[in-house]
């Protein structure tokens, strides 16, 4: 069904698992917490998504980190 939707409507053909790794990528990127994308995702285990998404979360983490280091740096 996913293969006719993608013809229909003009796109490439991909797997449903692209889709879904996809979405989790752009949901943490985008500020969605772990353990929401996990249990979307319907992982048992939220340790298996940090697994999966460690680049994203790695990211995630550098931004946090430049964000808070602006903020520290504009109180002193």
């Amino acid at each position: 069904m996913l293969h006719w939707v993608l013809k229909q409507a003009g796109l490439p053909k991909v797997r449903f698992h692209d889709l879904r790794h996809t979405f989790a990528t752009l949901a943490l990127q985008n500020g969605v917490d772990i353990k929401t994308v996990s249990g979307m995702l319907g992982h048992y285990f939220v340790d298996f998504t940090l697994d999966t998404y460690a680049h994203v979360t790695a990211q995630a983490q550098r931004e946090a980190a430049k964000t808070m280091g602006s903020i520290l740096s504009d109180a002193i």
